[in-house]
């Protein structure tokens, strides 16, 4: 089934049901008010929204209407917890070398990850706010998993079972800020403003074989101004399921039901993929070219985040925002 929020009700949103061609909906009137209230039962709650969705998708569904993207809050307006891995070693690789520095051995074998911005996510159709484009604005095109209550210290075998839907987001990330943020080692803070999520979360049973060994196994494909801009494989390079990374951020304490595990930019040791995100980008011109040629978004740049099954249909549907300054 695939879930999504719309912008009323509260600060939640109210949950709604989506049909597998995300173009009707209906609410999930007398199942569970919002998508955190229906994590928070999920054995008892997840068989009647399933119920409802096949409804939905059979055109049987009473008071279904036409699905606005506009209207649509992100599926978790707010959430409990996001903790954003960087599964992705090529990514952390080029970045590493492009400024003279090797990568650590523990990283290959232990993953990277932080405690993100959960306070509130923006809608799939929600502008980017930035004060200045000076502080290097950029997107990150991610995969992300929604959890149920992960009891502390799973294994990652234990943790697989605790992965109740997927999703896309834009981990925002303002470039300029970070350097002087970890030079005080202490983590991000100034620079994660809010991220933006897919309009809708799905079950993993609607990926098919495109899910398997705790991996989404298709491309992440990116736009920057309605021009093509990446399209790396999700599956390929990805050095921790998101099983192990569950297993990882629920080490030393439980995760609540809600909590978001982000898979960092998805990056390919073939950069004639593209990128997920600008840095990445600039980081290949940088050791191709000795200097990086592309910049980071200005005001008034558009992007688009998007994953496709085999037919081209949209899974999760669009993330499409514009960059806009803080009025």
């Amino acid at each position: 089934m695939k879930l999504g929020s719309l912008k009323e009700g509260g600060r939640d949103g109210t949950l709604i049901v989506v049909s597998r061609d995300l173009k009707r909906a209906v609410k999930a009137t007398g199942i569970a008010a919002t998508l955190q209230a229906a994590l928070d039962d999920w054995s008892n709650v997840a068989p009647r929204l399933n119920a409802l969705s096949g409804e939905l998708n059979a055109n049987k569904a009473e008071n279904a209407f036409a699905l606005d993207m506009a209207a649509l809050a992100a599926p978790l307006p707010r959430a409990y917890e996001f903790v954003d891995g960087s599964a992705y070693l090529p990514h952390v690789e080029r970045v590493r070398r492009a400024r003279g520095a090797e990568v650590p051995e523990s990283f290959y074998v232990d993953p990277l990850m932080y405690q993100a911005t959960s306070a509130g996510f923006l809608g799939p159709r929600d502008a980017v706010v930035v004060p200045s484009e000076d502080y290097g604005i950029d997107l990150e095109a991610e995969v992300i998993v929604v959890t149920d209550d992960v009891p502390m210290a799973a294994t990652p075998e234990q943790a697989a079972g605790h992965i109740q839907l997927i999703g896309l987001v834009n981990d925002v990330s303002l470039r300029g800020l970070i350097p002087a943020e970890l030079a005080k080692g202490f983590g991000f803070l100034q620079s994660k403003p809010r991220s933006a999520l897919s309009p809708v979360l799905v079950t993993p049973d609607e990926l098919g074989d495109a899910w398997r060994g705790e991996k989404l196994h298709l491309p992440m494909r990116t736009w920057l101004n309605g021009q093509w801009f990446g399209e790396a494989e999700c599956g390929v390079d990805m050095q921790f399921s998101f099983a192990q990374l569950i297993a990882h951020a629920a080490k030393t304490r439980p995760l609540t039901a809600g909590s978001i595990v982000g898979s960092g930019t998805i990056a390919n040791q073939d950069t004639s993929k593209g990128a997920s995100c600008l840095a990445e980008q600039r980081t290949v011109e940088t050791l191709r070219d000795g200097k990086p040629g592309t910049p980071f978004l200005k005001f008034g740049d558009t992007l688009r985040i998007d994953i496709t099954d085999e037919g081209g249909a949209s899974i999760f549907g669009a993330i499409e925002q514009a960059i806009t300054a803080l009025t």
